[in-house]
């Protein structure tokens, strides 16, 4: 619920304050839940977590140091969730992998309240002529991110035999439609790659990934070359090349962020956790690696990017399986959409996917997901 925002807009109207108090007092459980549950406070070591504990930190210091009640919180906010992050870690790599299992049961849940909008009020859900939540405001882009990896978790789960062909199936074709009514090309060729890299990691110990290997390349032959007219259409959304070059205007805006002249500790800490948006501007940054650089400064794309490096680099060296080869497609998923799309150092829902990604890479993980051990489908 944290990770979703405040229902600004949408078929039920909530006062800001009720708004405010289910979201962000959804944290305030979150941590009393862990909390109950690892009454003992018992942690996993994990480089991962600290690299991102270190930013939290670093993110604080740059939030508080400016005299801002916003930025202040967001700081806290932010080691807050990175707590509730750790106390979870004793449940890192047990067999059925219970966070990957709450993960897929989340956003099956939120394409399900998706889904459900669109049937009550079309109009209102595709609006703009792309889909978006309705019973609880969410943007197409964020819709566009629950979908493709709910699809993408069950095409890697279901060819690395730990789901039923029919199971991948209920959570794959909803989650594709979806994601193509989104129209959002990130989302999409994030899942695509990530999907490569699975399969490639499972080419070795699955003959059912080197089955699906050949078919596609099969498949990309015989029927998307002849539909690359309606693929390209798709793709362009009715922009001109100007607008593709610049990614819909948004190098535009990122352009402001560089140029702003700041003190050399704003340059290095950035200017406090913000709201994802240009200082000064308030137009919308939609690139992590630009939000972190003027939020949590050159520290911040520093340590952004060793969080994904210590997961790849971890992935390498873990014997290839389906908990490698889902953790590959978190990481690579993340990584591509982080281009284009905000969040991948704050508290959002990429942090709950490379968390995910850690939990199935630690020792003793490979076992975590056996052919139809812990049935991932019959759980969502």
């Amino acid at each position: 619920m944290n990770v979703l925002g405040p229902p600004e807009a949408g078929l039920f109207h909530l006062p800001k304050f009720a708004a405010e108090v289910i979201t962000q007092g959804s944290l305030v459980s979150a941590v009393l839940l862990a909390l109950i549950a690892n009454p003992r406070v018992r942690l996993r070591p994990s480089l991962y977590l600290g690299i991102f504990t270190l930013l939290g930190l670093t993110s604080l210091m740059s939030s508080v140091r400016l005299v801002s009640v916003g930025t202040a919180y967001r700081g806290f906010r932010l080691l807050a969730f990175i707590l509730v992050l750790w106390l979870l870690t004793p449940w890192w790599g047990r067999r059925g992998a219970p966070l990957l299992r709450a993960q897929l049961g989340f956003l099956c849940g939120v394409i399900g309240i998706v889904v459900v909008g669109a049937l009550v009020s079309p109009g209102l859900a595709f609006s703009g002529g792309r889909l978006h939540g309705v019973i609880w405001p969410i943007p197409g882009t964020q819709v566009a991110h629950y979908s493709a990896e709910a699809a993408g978790l069950a095409g890697v789960l279901w060819i690395g035999k730990v789901i039923r062909g029919r199971q991948a199936l209920l959570i794959a074709v909803p989650a594709s439609v979806v994601l193509v009514l989104t129209h959002t090309r990130t989302a999409l060729g994030g899942a695509v790659a990530g999907l490569v890299v699975a399969v490639l990691s499972l080419l070795v110990v699955r003959r059912r990934a080197r089955r699906v290997f050949v078919v596609s390349i099969a498949v990309g032959a015989l029927v998307l070359v002849p539909l690359s007219p309606l693929v390209v259409s798709w793709l362009a959304r009715g922009e001109s090349t100007t607008q593709i070059m610049d990614l819909s205007g948004r190098t535009k805006f990122w352009d402001l962020v560089f140029a702003e002249q700041r003190p050399m500790t704003n340059e290095v800490l950035g200017n406090g956790l913000a709201n994802g948006q240009v200082d000064g501007y308030g137009y919308p940054i939609d690139s992590s690696w630009v939000e972190d650089y003027q939020d949590q400064g050159i520290a911040g794309d520093v340590l952004t990017a060793c969080m994904f490096v210590a997961l790849l680099v971890c992935a390498a060296y873990r014997p290839r399986g389906p908990a490698t080869a889902v953790a590959l497609f978190l990481v690579v998923y993340c990584l591509i959409a982080s281009f284009t799309e905000d969040g991948a150092g704050i508290a959002s829902q990429y942090a709950m996917d490379l968390t995910v990604a850690a939990s199935l890479l630690v020792p003793g993980a490979v076992q975590s997901l056996r052919p139809r051990v812990g049935d991932l489908g019959a759980a969502v």
